[in-house]
């Protein structure tokens, strides 16, 4: 269902109209916010930001300003001609409409003054009591001016025969996001290579959740520069494009920097991006950064790209609207919007027919999941929030719920394991918690990010609830699925943390016991409201110190979490080879812990004669006989299956 925003449009930066009112990246802006037009302006005023970018970039907006039409992303049929080289950047691109939209309907009558236009010689001017001046220049008249002398890529020209390297940063959502562009490339005609030597196009989908995210882009982005010079002196091209949340972040930054990357595409683009490949085959740089209120790739489902087919992602929404202080992902990934329902049927019945044994579904707030796809679905009430916990927006009735969501994917294939990441606390109403202890295939791990363990920390990072409420919720969790393993995340040295603070987070962590974490620095972001209202008044050395103070309880309450299951039996999803060895396997348990034991073979395997050698995307029993904070080791006892190790705890 397409999100409708009256009299609003979504605007990038780079065609932002100057003065009062001037918008920023991806924000909804009235169409009274664009300035009067000048012979309104009082004489001798000046609006705040004119005089600055002054140029072709001004003279665009003014022969054809900004549509109020709701925001969508840029539509494939968009004419080449939209592209300005001006800057070798794209221009107002994304807010043309197709020449095509301008034509009248077939059959249709012609308004009023056509005819005696017709009748008119080349040249002649309009004469007579309210004639009406011709029409001058519109935008489309500009731009083709303006790119005149330059080759377009014509429509037939998109799809590639070029092949593409493909480099993932980041979290899972970037592994999903890789998979779906390779999907629309591989459609256009393009083949995918592991070889970066024999590449023509290099495609890094980025991260920009930590400076050190992107810092490991820009090194990287350093050493291809290096590589496309050595191409060019060969007489050969190399194209490289920027991809995901750095590219929607920082978007203007990476096209200016040295000339270097060649496509700029956001998360929201991916399908445009054949169309930026062939303008870059022509010279020109090219982005599309435009976010959108509806997209989520529903009808794209990806090639997998996981080794040995054994475990595969499966995106269920997009977006988040939680707006944590600290977090960028709101402004580069924009709001909520859920995948219909069917759609991630579809793809899950897919997967299981493939031979896929793990299925994860994802969402920056994946269990917030809400489809109003079908009528049925809009009537349902909004479900409550977990304990203690309140949101900073107002619930949205209606749709069907990550619970629903949860029960059908569950019920697809008996034998398919199911995971979900990474979800908000404040979102596991009893009835998700009590339909992971009925299902077998649900695995009995939940991710409850904490972030601190200090209540006043918590509110500057507006998470919506005190360290009491988590606590609370984690009992609440533990005494609802026995045996359940929990994960979190924590960022060490938030704005004005003390160490009074920081000792909550310790304790937090003994208290808790975690079985895997992720921990952090914090990270200042740009847009976020953390940059805006706070200091970051924690020196680095002091966030480096909590730091590592924070991973070294963690490891040892983990350790002793893990050291419990010594002695137990677990079912293991086999992956592959261990890293270290290939003599041993490797593989994760139901609480998502990775176990390793040796590659044997069994002769007598029980409940079968025949001998067995476990293989990836085998369900096996191992007896676990030491464990580390993150890895078990054992030994196998043989096959086994899910549902049989369900009745036979």
């Amino acid at each position: 269902m397409v999100a409708k925003h009256r009299d609003t449009a979504l605007v990038p930066h780079s065609v932002a109209a100057p003065g009062r009112g001037r918008p920023r990246d991806g924000r909804r802006v009235s169409c009274s916010a664009w300035p009067r037009p000048p012979e309104r302006r009082r004489h001798g005023t000046r609006r705040r930001g004119e005089g600055r970018r002054q140029g072709p970039l001004v003279a665009a907006h003014i022969a054809a300003p900004v549509s109020c039409a709701p925001a969508r992303s840029v539509p494939q049929s968009l004419p080449p001609a939209a592209m300005l080289p001006c800057g070798g950047a794209l221009r107002a691109a994304a807010l043309l409409r197709p020449a095509a939209a301008a034509a009248p309907r077939l059959g249709a009558a012609p308004r009023l003054g056509a005819a005696r236009r017709a009748s008119r010689g080349p040249g002649e001017r309009p004469v007579g009591p309210g004639a009406a001046l011709p029409p001058g220049p519109d935008l489309r008249h500009f731009l083709r001016g303006a790119a005149a002398g330059e080759r377009q890529p014509q429509r037939s020209s998109y799809p590639g025969a070029g092949k593409v390297y493909l480099e993932t940063y980041g979290c899972q959502m970037n592994v999903s996001d890789t998979e779906i562009a390779w999907t629309i490339l591989q459609g256009s005609g393009y083949s995918r290579t592991k070889e970066l030597g024999e590449a023509d196009v290099v495609l890094l989908v980025t991260c920009s959740v930590r400076e050190k995210a992107e810092q490991t882009v820009w090194n990287r982005l350093q050493h291809l520069k290096a590589l496309k010079l050595r191409r060019q002196q060969r007489g050969s091209a190399l194209r490289i494009g920027v991809l995901g949340c750095m590219a929607e972040r920082l978007k203007e930054k990476i096209l200016q920097k040295e000339k270097l990357v060649d496509i700029v595409a956001g998360p929201d683009a991916y399908r445009d991006l054949p169309r930026l490949l062939a303008l870059a085959e022509s010279g020109q740089q090219a982005a599309n950064v435009l976010l959108a209120l509806d997209e989520t790739y529903a009808d794209v489902l990806p090639v997998q790209t996981t080794a040995g087919g054994t475990t595969a992602f499966v995106s269920i929404m997009r977006g988040c609207d939680n707006l944590c202080s600290y977090c960028i992902v709101p402004f580069t990934r924009g709001r909520e919007r859920s995948r219909p329902l069917a759609s991630i049927l579809q793809e899950v019945r897919m997967l299981s027919e493939q031979g896929v044994r793990e299925v994860t579904l994802l969402g920056q707030n994946v269990n917030s999941y809400r489809d109003v796809s079908e009528v049925q679905f809009r009537a349902a009430a909004a479900p409550g929030l977990s304990r203690g916990f309140s949101s900073r927006g107002r619930a949205r009735a209606g749709g069907l719920r990550f619970a629903q969501l949860l029960e059908q994917v569950s019920s697809v294939d008996p034998e398919l394991r199911i995971r979900f990441t990474s979800p908000h606390p404040k979102d596991f109403p009893d009835e998700v918690l009590q339909l992971i202890r009925e299902r077998h295939n649900i695995c009995k791990q939940l991710h409850l990010p904490a972030q601190s363990g200090s209540s006043r920390v918590l509110e500057a990072m507006q998470r919506g609830y005190t360290r009491e409420a988590y606590l609370e919720l984690v009992q609440h969790v533990r005494d609802s699925i026995p045996g359940v393993s929990l994960s979190s995340d924590f960022i060490a040295g938030f704005c004005g943390e003390t160490e009074e603070d920081h000792q909550q987070s310790l304790s937090l962590l003994r208290e808790v016991r975690y079985n895997a974490g992720f921990l952090f620095a914090y990270s200042m972001r740009q847009k976020t409201r953390a940059f805006h209202r706070l200091q970051d008044d924690v020196p680095a050395g002091v966030k480096q110190r909590r730091l590592q103070e924070l991973i070294t309880v963690f490891r040892e309450e983990a350790a002793k979490a893990n050291q419990a299951m010594v002695g137990q039996a677990q079912l293991v999803l086999v992956e592959g080879p261990s890293k270290r060895s290939a003599s041993e396997l490797c593989g994760r348990n139901d609480g998502n812990i990775k176990v390793i034991f040796p590659a044997a073979r069994l002769e007598e395997a029980a409940g079968s004669e025949a001998p067995f050698s476990p293989q990836p995307g085998d369900y096996v029993l191992v007896k676990v006989t030491s464990a580390s904070s993150q890895t078990l080791r054992g030994v196998l006892l043989g096959p086994a299956t899910l549902s049989h190790s369900a009745a036979c705890p």
